[in-house]
Order: structure tokens, then C-alpha cells, then sequence
């Protein structure tokens, strides 16, 4: 009797009997970091054959709070509650810093496709974002759809010019694009593969590219060899036997060479 008297319920709820044949439902416990509106929801779906039974409905919601929020019940005034009602009332006054902002249709219109996103991953977030509507207008939800595509991409230009479509109608438009450009950028990749392929080395093109000169190298070698940059090239190397030694390289400093500019 002293925990009835102490109880937040009055003595009608407490002393309620549970109905012939129940069974506890399993229920996924309330710990005060959610919407309170929606728990509430929850718990009036999983009770529905006993919704009529208010002073049980009460009994039964208080087992499904858990932690903090059970500490907080039982702060509540002895014997305060006497309705479903009065104990929904209290239960989202107390958690409504959890309350969902809930979001209109308009708000799809700020879904837009990045520049460098493909249109299968634009339709994925525009149906996350539209999941979350409740009751959302389909019309708005079309033009919002059709708003964030660039104007210039084909699609867009369907569900412009083309004739007015539902959207899942433009979802299964959406789609057919989404293949389609996959499939170019299949083919533009697999044609720059091919590029590389047949494309010389950077090695290969430096063996058979020269530079060609105007000038001939001795009178620039003269311009040069006094810079303070310039270094002199390594002694020549191979045989030196086969080289002309009547004649004098300013380029090597060396009385061997082949070339009569130097």
C-alpha cells in the first residue's frame, strides 16, 4: 500500500489487472534521446487491441521507459496521472527538446546535383530526403526533383520540354540516364586506356628527339663558357684511338673530337 500511495498513477491504475491472455509485447525502451512523439506512436501501434483499456495503456507505458526517463516518472507527484492522456501530455512537455523539426515539401528544393555527382547517386538522396516528409505534395516534390538537376543535362531537358510525368515515373527517366552515362563514361575510359597504350614513353621520346640549332654550337659554346653556371662536360669516353687528334675540342678541352663546329 505504500508504494500504490507513493505511485505517480492513482489507485484505479495501479490496481488494474492485466486482460486474460496478455502477453508483454517486446518494446524497444524509451531513454530520453529520441522524438517523445514519436515513442509514443510506437507504443500506440504495438498496443492497439488494448487502446480502450486507458488505465492499463498507462500501466504498461511505464515499463517502457528506461533509465534517466524512469527516474524522471517517479519523480512525478503521487497519484498525478489519471488518464493516458494526462501521462501523454507530461511525458512530451518533459522531452520535447527531442521534438523532430518537421520538414515540408519545399524542402526537397534544396536537394541539388553536384557537379561531379552521378544522377544514380542524386535520385538515392533526393528519396532519402523525401522519405522524411510526411504527407509531402508530389507536385512539389516533381518540380524540386526537375529544380536540381542541371539545366543542361538531357534529363533535364525531358522533364522540361517532354510531357508532364509522375515521379516515379521520372525516377525510372532518371534511371535509363544514369545507364546511359555510365556506359559513356565506360566507353571514355576505355578509349584513354587505349590512348596510353599506344602513346610513346617519355624514354622513347627522348631517344628520338634532338634539338635543333640555328647557330652553330662553337660560336654559342663562346658565348657561354665564360658564365659563372657553366660547367664543363666530363672527359670523353670510348676509344680514344679512333678519334681525330689533329684536331682541338673547345667543348671536352681536349685534342679529340669528330665534330668540326667545335
Amino acid at each position: 500500500m505504500t508504494n500504490i500511495s507513493m505511485s505517480p498513477f492513482t489507485n484505479e491504475i495501479e490496481w488494474i489487472d492485466p486482460p486474460r491472455g496478455f502477453t508483454m509485447p517486446h518494446f524497444i525502451p524509451y531513454k530520453g534521446d529520441e522524438d517523445p512523439d514519436q515513442h509514443l506512436k510506437y507504443y500506440r501501434s504495438t498496443m492497439i487491441l488494448y487502446r480502450n483499456n486507458d488505465a492499463f495503456m498507462c500501466k504498461i507505458f511505464a515499463t517502457t521507459l528506461q533509465g534517466n526517463v524512469q527516474d524522471w516518472f517517479h519523480t512525478l507527484p503521487p497519484q498525478s496521472i489519471r488518464s493516458f492522456n494526462e501521462l501523454s501530455f507530461v511525458f512530451t512537455k518533459k522531452y520535447s527538446f527531442n521534438h523532430s523539426i518537421k520538414m515540408t515539401s519545399d524542402h526537397l528544393f534544396s536537394i541539388v546535383k553536384d557537379l561531379w555527382e552521378t544522377i544514380r547517386n542524386y535520385v538515392k538522396r533526393f528519396k532519402v530526403e523525401k522519405a522524411k516528409i510526411v504527407g509531402c505534395n508530389e507536385d512539389i516534390a516533381m518540380a524540386a526533383f526537375r529544380n536540381g538537376l542541371p539545366t543542361e543535362h538531357p534529363l533535364f531537358e525531358k522533364l522540361i520540354m517532354g510531357e508532364e510525368l509522375i515521379l516515379t515515373a521520372s525516377y525510372v527517366l532518371a534511371e535509363k540516364h544514369a545507364l546511359w552515362d555510365e556506359a559513356k563514361q565506360s566507353n571514355k575510359n576505355e578509349s584513354e586506356k587505349k590512348h596510353i597504350e599506344r602513346s610513346p614513353t617519355r624514354e622513347d621520346s627522348a631517344l628520338e628527339t634532338f634539338t635543333k640549332f640555328t647557330v652553330p654550337i662553337g660560336q654559342i659554346l663562346r658565348k657561354l663558357k665564360n658564365e659563372p653556371w657553366f660547367e664543363l662536360p666530363p672527359p670523353m669516353k670510348g676509344d680514344l684511338t679512333r678519334l681525330d687528334h689533329t684536331k682541338y675540342c673547345v667543348f671536352y678541352q681536349d685534342q679529340a673530337t669528330l665534330s668540326t663546329d667545335a
